[in-house]
């Protein structure tokens, strides 16, 4: 049931490293400040920084009391207080008003603000504004990078998404591009770099400028390829319902930072249970990329084997019983343990989804993918926002149906539009124009399309000219083309024969069968090509600022140039990853996925929300 990966895979690098060199420079940066001293952190630092250095060893490096950061006045009584915070204007002012606090009742500290994973000018002029540049002294934290597993790495910015792709703001381009020098000069240099959207080719660029300025010394590399994507390039997948077990864990628990809170629902007590989800869980590691329907045959028939392993005590004289306590009784207990709390999490899945009748979602969404019953469908989403079932999923589907139908009929999306706003309220209003901004919600215009404007355009000027009015009609109107690009790139399986979710054979097992992520197709496409060659009408229909580009010839194994960084700049979900995986299996790859953060559909929802809301 598992995928069996062929047997001449690469072995992955040790990431473990990016951690190790993270903690030692945090704990420089604290010793910068001798003697005792309070820490408060940002709240959203707060996982990632348990990932990294615990509680012990903070308190070994002199910190005696950890406080959040509640933008409020502080209660420490400490002589030194170290900042350890995003660089958000809002905390900094906070840190200001803390000092001129102190100030007025002629209190004297010392003051430190570590930025994380970097500081901005704006950060710093605030300080001077405020009257405090003096007071205070300031460092970077250049924490860019979270091992979250053995393939996985997350950069832990779930603002880069709304930032970057709704207000414009750059800023974490930077961030992007020092995260890939890092990974280069650790792991590099690589062979090839593959990208495509405008958020990747600023990243590219950030990060060749940062190699050129650095020192070049030759290594064996460890990752071959590099392939950088924007999540702008394909919204539909994490548009989509998860149904892969790793998917559904989040969807319905929220994995925040590789870790998960069970609740008394799946605990079967009055506690919650956190647990990390990772390789080094066993059980988690054969289940997490399987279709949720093969679950619960996987874990039975896993409880059963550890019957076995436990039975096997029985007719055993001392000295085997007394090896089977050292060696194995440990492990087994706590596979038992795993077992258990996995087989209730399942179940807790199942009532939850079958309670708001998941079949009849699925079904609406794999119609939506392949174009059919497009009527049925707004019945049902219409069904679903004057029931309010949920405020997120309703707004789901309607992006779902605006994207793969490149846009609503005009009376489709004033009555949609209408319905939401009635049963959810009128404040939305603010969210649809952020969702047409991205292309996520819009009305088809009458008239000619985007496509065939641009094509008079590029008749009546030269190609550069072309290319700029393109650009700009395409930041007016962002439109998708879901289904010319799933035409051409084949994204959804002919359904003439039952697709057999136990024995997946390409990676639209993800979503039963009904639907290849354009990402991962994106991606196996450049691979298999070697570059973008054969795949122009796709990247047009993208607009997608695509590149290839070979580095210096590396002395690399051959074993790296099957290992593939990944980076998705917006977030990836843990469907992708999953179809990475499977990809990888399949072809001889290994991948390293980097992300900006784990998103799914309510994240990436949740971002785009009017802040009033």
């Amino acid at each position: 049931m598992a995928h069996s990966a062929r047997r001449d895979s690469p072995e992955l690098p040790d990431l473990s490293l990016l951690k190790r060199l993270v903690r030692d420079q945090l704990i420089y940066l604290l010793e910068q400040l001798p003697g005792k001293k309070d820490l408060f952190i940002d709240s959203d630092l707060m996982s990632p920084l348990d990932r990294i250095a615990n509680v012990s060893t903070l308190k070994q490096h002199e910190v005696d009391k950890l406080y959040k950061v509640e933008h409020k006045p502080i209660v420490s009584i400490s002589d030194q207080i170290c900042f350890l915070i995003r660089p958000r204007i809002q905390t900094v002012k906070w840190i200001c008003d803390v000092v001129n606090a102190d100030k007025a009742v002629g209190k004297f500290r010392r003051y430190k603000i570590i930025f994380t994973p970097q500081k901005f000018y704006a950060c710093e002029a605030v300080l001077e504004e405020q009257g405090v540049f003096g007071d205070v002294t300031t460092d970077e934290w250049a924490f860019y990078l979270l091992p979250l597993d053995e393939d996985i790495i997350s950069l832990e910015l779930p603002e880069f998404f709304r930032d970057n792709f709704l207000a414009g703001d750059q800023r974490w381009v930077r961030t992007a591009g020092s995260a890939l020098h890092l990974l280069h000069s650790l792991f590099g240099p690589f062979s090839k770099v593959y990208g495509i959207g405008r958020c990747s080719k600023m990243t590219y660029e950030s990060w060749r400028e940062q190699v050129e300025q650095g020192e070049q010394k030759a290594r064996h590399a460890e990752i071959g390829n590099v392939f950088l994507i924007d999540r702008d390039v394909d919204f539909v997948t994490p548009l989509c319902s998860q149904v892969v077990y790793e998917g559904l864990v989040d969807d319905i628990f929220r994995i925040k930072c590789g870790c998960v809170e069970f609740g008394p629902e799946v605990t079967s007590s009055d506690k919650s249970i956190k647990v990390m989800l990772n390789s080094q869980d066993k059980v988690f590691n054969e289940i997490r990329n399987e279709h949720f329907s093969n679950v619960f045959g996987f874990l039975s028939q896993k409880a059963r084997n550890l019957q076995t392993a436990y039975d096997k005590r029985r007719g055993m004289d001392i000295q085997q019983m007394k090896t089977f306590v050292s060696e194995e009784l440990k492990g087994l207990k706590q596979e038992h343990r795993l077992l258990s709390l996995h087989i209730s999490a399942s179940e807790s899945i199942m009532k939850k989804k079958t309670k708001q009748d998941f079949q009849e979602l699925l079904k609406t969404e794999h119609c939506l993918l392949e174009g059919f019953e497009i009527r049925e469908c707004i019945s049902f989403i219409e069904e679903h926002i004057n029931r309010q079932i949920s405020m997120i999923e309703s707004l789901r589907l309607l992006c779902l149906l605006s994207v793969t139908e490149n846009g609503l009929l005009p009376k489709d999306f004033k009555s949609l539009k209408a319905q939401y706003l009635q049963s959810y309220g009128a404040d939305h209003l603010l969210t649809f124009s952020n969702l047409r901004q991205l292309g996520l919600l819009v009305e088809q215009q009458p008239g000619e399309t985007l496509t065939v404007m641009e094509s008079k355009v590029g008749k009546l000027v030269n190609d550069r000219a072309a290319v700029k009015l393109t650009d700009a009609f395409s930041s007016l109107a962002k439109k998708s083309h879901f289904r010319a690009l799933s035409k051409k790139l084949n994204l959804i399986p002919k359904s003439e024969e039952d697709y057999d979710l136990r024995v997946p054979r390409d990676m639209a097992y993800i979503f039963s069968g009904a639907y290849i992520p354009l990402s991962c197709k994106i991606i196996e496409q450049v691979l298999e090509r070697d570059g973008w060659t054969g795949l122009e009408e796709v990247t047009r229909l993208i607009n997608g600022h695509e590149f290839a580009v070979t580095g210096a010839d590396p002395k690399s194994k051959s074993d790296a140039r099957r290992i593939i960084l990944v980076m998705f700049l917006g977030g990836c979900t843990f469907s992708e990853i999953s179809a990475l995986r499977f990809l990888g299996k399949e072809k001889g790859y290994k991948f390293i996925v980097v992300t900006t953060a784990i998103t799914n559909s309510s994240r990436l929802l949740e971002a785009l929300l009017d802040n009033n809301i």
